[in-house]
């Protein structure tokens, strides 16, 4: 059906223009039919869960978006996977529309660990394998067994098991080029429920992150009540503007706009020695690029005058293949190119969260370019200072950085 209903309303930034035609799937079937129409007709595509994690221009989609609304939470039995679930754990496997943290929420009130620290994550089940989603020192592809994917140009769903999606750091091959829909997601969790019979209350995964630990009043390694952690989790979320809220404007953003770069261990030295960092294995490193010239003194002529260099920038080829990766922050690299909470270029209605600087929001009205101009900008000062360039982790449709 046609629809006059613009991505502002359906993404969490609230930026974007309409989509030609809008359809939604209620069921399995609903959405594997809709996905083969689309395809059939040869038309541009889009599947859209929560929109939590997308920037869409201000011209829309001229294409068929597919809004994927299936519910549905089951317990597997433990001879339902090809590979049975061991002692002490369980299977589910959750439809792609149900919302992430309700999954969460579910899983905490029934004692599956696993899940609790990726609390308060917005978006839907369906995406969170996309991208590989991680928070607080707990990653889906450590409870990630399987999904049925629907390929591009198939009509029934295949399985599809957690080594065959090449997980990595915020990505996965359904970012990276693999074109279909995220039918159902199958997780392994560990089930609680001798420990609560013993103990008294469900405990957690060792607590892998030091600012939930202190947030906790714990030692890292430490196992915490599920649902204690939960509660922490969404309270330092919430303080970062990170949990959906209508009446925090810091809120109205996707989520962190920049991945964390990965470099090789040569680059992260020529950081001052406070930069963060931490040492990976077997990730592939992010582009590095040389490091530019000074800073320019108006933010707005900056921007303009490295806008050709950014363009022309190669990444550096001479890296060894054993050398070691590191992970930088994001955030201080960011604070450290002089981009302060609440930054807003001037005249413009979109801004760095006043909360935390790795988001970027709408602060009443933005357009999808003021969104984009933003991070262009966020990208060139990050470039310009430290020779690092800075990579998007929303999905872009209809937008350049």
């Amino acid at each position: 059906m046609a629809s006059d209903i613009p991505f502002a309303e359906l993404t969490t930034l609230q930026v974007g223009g309409p989509a030609r035609k809008l359809v939604t799937a209620t069921t399995q079937r609903d959405l594997v039919d809709l996905a083969v129409e689309a395809w059939e007709s040869g038309e541009p595509w889009l599947v859209l869960g929560g929109g939590s994690n997308l920037l869409v221009g201000d011209e829309g989609f001229d294409g068929t978006v597919i809004r994927a609304a299936t519910k549905g939470i089951e317990v597997l039995p433990r001879d339902a996977a090809s590979r049975p679930a061991p002692d002490g754990s369980v299977r589910i496997r959750v439809q792609a529309g149900e919302n992430w943290d309700d999954l969460v929420a579910w899983t905490v009130a029934q004692g599956f660990s696993g899940f609790e620290a990726l609390s308060g994550i917005p978006g839907s089940v369906g995406a969170s394998p996309v991208q590989n989603i991680g928070a607080y020192g707990q990653e889906l592809e450590s409870t990630l067994v399987a999904i049925e994917f629907l390929a591009e140009g198939e009509h029934e769903p295949r399985r599809m098991t957690a080594d065959e999606l090449q997980l990595g750091y915020r990505t996965s091959v359904l970012k990276q080029g693999l074109r279909g829909i995220v039918v159902s997601v199958e997780f392994e969790l560990h089930d609680t429920t001798v420990e609560r019979e013993i103990l008294g209350e469900a405990l957690g995964q060792p607590i892998a992150y030091a600012q939930l630990a202190d947030a906790l009043h714990v030692n890292l390694g430490d196992r915490v009540a599920i649902s204690r952690v939960r509660e922490s989790v969404l309270r330092l979320r919430a303080s970062k503007g990170m949990v959906l809220d209508a009446d925090d404007r810091d809120s109205v953003s996707a989520g962190s706009f920049f991945t964390n770069p990965i470099v090789t261990e040569r680059v992260a030295r020529t950081l001052p020695g406070d930069a963060p960092r931490w040492y990976l294995a077997e990730e592939a490193p992010d582009e590095v690029v040389p490091i530019a010239g000074g800073l320019a003194e108006s933010p707005l002529d900056e921007f303009l005058a490295l806008q050709e260099s950014l363009e022309a920038a190669e990444p550096v080829a001479d890296v060894a293949a054993d050398e070691p990766l590191v992970k930088l922050s994001a955030a201080w690299l960011i604070e450290q190119a002089g981009i302060h909470r609440g930054f807003a270029l001037p005249g413009s209605r979109a801004g760095v969260s006043t909360k935390h600087t790795l988001a970027l929001t709408n602060r009443g009205g933005a357009s999808a370019e003021e969104v984009a101009q933003l991070a262009r900008f966020v990208q060139s000062r990050v470039h310009a200072e430290f020779g690092i360039m800075l990579h998007p982790e929303p999905v872009l449709v209809g937008v350049e950085l």
